[in-house]
């Protein structure tokens, strides 16, 4: 599985307005995520399918850039990241994550933004 995008979530300063825009524009249908003292969404498609997030910038997403973000696999994060800076990249925000699986967000040399993801096992 290494190497395919597995997710795209978008994270915004005002989650509700924007599922709420793509609940009208696409179809998708919300479904609330507990976050402890506020609630970012994933979005179901009209057969009941998660197909996307949309996330507040806040807490551990403040430092997340405002548009759609994909989610690359990787065998070791380590190693993808320490390739992404000898080869023109930057790192934008460190490895977070827990629970087996962790993720950093990336910037290529051309200035686009993706995360990059560790799976437990993978």
């Amino acid at each position: 599985m290494n190497g395919k995008i597995v997710w795209f979530d978008l994270t915004v300063d005002n989650a509700e307005t924007v599922r709420d825009f793509y609940q009208q524009v696409v179809g998708w249908t919300p479904e609330a995520v507990d976050l402890g003292d506020y609630q970012d969404f994933n979005m179901k498609s009209a057969d009941g399918q998660t197909v996307a997030g949309i996330c507040h910038r806040r807490g551990s997403n403040q430092a997340q850039p405002p548009q759609w973000m994909i989610y690359i696999t990787v065998a070791n994060l380590d190693q993808s990241l320490a390739a992404c800076e000898s080869h023109g990249g930057q790192i934008l925000v460190p490895i977070r994550g827990g629970g087996g699986s962790r993720f950093a967000v990336i910037q290529d040399p051309a200035g686009a933004v993706c995360t990059l993801f560790e799976q437990s096992g993978s």
